[in-house]
Parts: structure tokens; C-alpha cells; sequence
């Protein structure tokens, strides 16, 4: 259910912090945004949440009464979510936050996986280690306690800093495309307490590692156990049934 919100600052004067969903963070910094994009970025943050469920229906009229603002705005917010996937939409129907089933979690991860496993090995060609994915993993290890859902942001911007810096604008792009359903899988792994911290952190470390080694193949293969042991846990809990990679075991933190 949407709660009511009042018409916050940051639509009245357009001006916020800029913080984007991709987990790119640029502390200090301020950029203008649209009403639309804000009511977007605040009901993107409620579905990462969980505070917007699984099938939870979105109209245009709750949203343009929840925000207080024009229903062609409500629009434009809601179909922002069906483009990044995280709201389904069919014609003339309501749209509802995405029902992540296990062949959707299956579908995702592999096909980040794909994207990934190449990166590693063009970076370790060049032994190419990317500052902003060691200080993301940084960030993730001072993650010591609060919300589990702390570590979903420089989790996400770890991974993104490694497609980044390859170079290639229209694989970034392609990546970007998953980040909305990707970030969603990952908020639901860290709420549901799949995987300890401590395991994250060593594994994107040891990536870092040999990377900087020029052992590309052998990073490829360390991702997809850390990508499979996410995605078969989470396809359990969403009631499939896990494959072999959900029990991995890892030589670098006792789980």
C-alpha cells in the first residue's frame, strides 16, 4: 500500500544530492532533477526496500495522490520502473512491482554473469585493478553493523566500477540495463541474510587480486562461485529448488 507523502524540498526547488540508483555515489555534489525523476528514485528506494512487495499494484491515481502531483506525472514515474524492470506492465493493465520467481533470479544473474566473467579477463589483460571498485570494496568492509541493506549500494558499485573500466560505452549501457533487477536480487539476498558480509568482501578482494596477477581465467571462474552461491540461495528462498552452487565453499572466510 502507498502511504501518503508530502511534497518533499527536493521536487519544490529540484535540486538534490546526486545519488543515482546505479550505486554511484558523488559525495558533495548537487544536480537538478525532475518531479518525475524523483518520485521515480523514491519509489525505486521503497521497492528495493521491500516496503513496495512482490505484485503490489501501482496506479496512476495512488501515485499522483500519494505525491501529490499531476496524474501525466504519476505516468511517466511508473513507467520509468517498467523500464528498468522492476515494475511489470502489460497493455491496459496496472502496473505491479516485479514477482521475482527462480528462473527470473536464474535469468539475471546469468546474464550478469556473462557481461562480468569477460570484463575480468580484458582487465586482467592489462592488469587493470579500478580505484573506484577497491574503494567500493573498502566500504563494504566498514560495513560492520546496521541495516543489511547497507551493503546492497557499494556492492553494487563495486560491480559497476569493473564494467566501467573496460571502457566500452555500450557495455556499460548493456549492464545498466539489468542494474534495476540486479540491485532488486541483491536487496532481497542481503534482507533475507543469504550471505554474510564478511564472504562478499573477501571474494571481491581476492577478484581485485588476481586481477592485478593477470589471471583472467582463474577470476572468472571466482565469480561465477560468487554470483552462483547468491543466485541459487535467493532461488531458494523464493521457492525453487537450489542447485549444487548454493553450498560452495570458500578457502577465503569460514561462513
Amino acid at each position: 500500500m502507498l502511504v501518503k507523502y508530502r511534497c518533499c524540498p527536493v521536487w519544490q526547488d529540484e535540486v538534490t544530492r546526486k545519488e543515482t540508483w546505479e550505486g554511484t555515489h558523488v559525495p558533495g555534489r548537487i544536480a537538478a532533477v525532475s518531479i518525475v525523476e524523483a518520485i521515480a528514485a523514491d519509489l525505486r528506494s521503497r521497492v528495493f526496500s521491500g516496503e513496495l512487495g512482490s505484485g503490489e499494484a501501482l496506479t496512476e491515481t495512488d501515485v499522483a495522490s500519494t505525491y501529490e502531483v499531476a496524474r501525466p506525472t504519476a505516468k511517466a514515474s511508473i513507467e520509468k520502473l517498467v523500464a528498468e524492470g522492476l515494475l511489470d506492465r502489460g497493455t491496459h493493465k496496472t502496473a505491479r512491482v516485479v514477482d521475482l520467481g527462480p528462473e527470473s533470479v536464474r535469468d539475471i544473474y546469468l546474464a550478469r554473469a556473462y557481461l562480468e566473467s569477460e570484463v575480468l579477463r580484458r582487465l586482467a589483460s592489462g592488469r587493470t585493478v579500478p580505484a573506484g571498485a577497491v574503494q567500493a570494496n573498502k566500504d563494504i568492509a566498514a560495513v560492520k553493523s546496521g541495516a543489511p541493506l547497507d551493503v546492497v549500494e557499494p556492492d553494487m558499485r563495486f560491480h559497476t566500477s569493473l564494467i566501467d573500466a573496460v571502457g566500452n560505452t555500450r557495455i556499460s549501457k548493456m549492464y545498466r540495463s539489468l542494474v534495476g533487477e540486479v540491485r532488486l536480487c541483491m536487496s532481497r539476498v542481503q534482507s533475507l541474510h543469504l550471505l554474510d558480509t564478511a564472504l562478499i568482501q573477501a571474494e571481491h578482494q581476492r577478484l581485485l587480486e588476481l586481477i592485478e596477477e593477470g589471471r583472467g581465467d582463474e577470476a572468472a571462474r571466482l565469480l561465477d562461485v560468487h554470483l552462483g552461491r547468491a543466485r541459487e540461495r535467493l532461488v531458494a528462498a523464493m521457492g525453487g529448488e537450489a542447485g549444487p552452487e548454493a553450498q560452495l565453499p570458500s578457502d577465503l572466510v569460514a561462513e
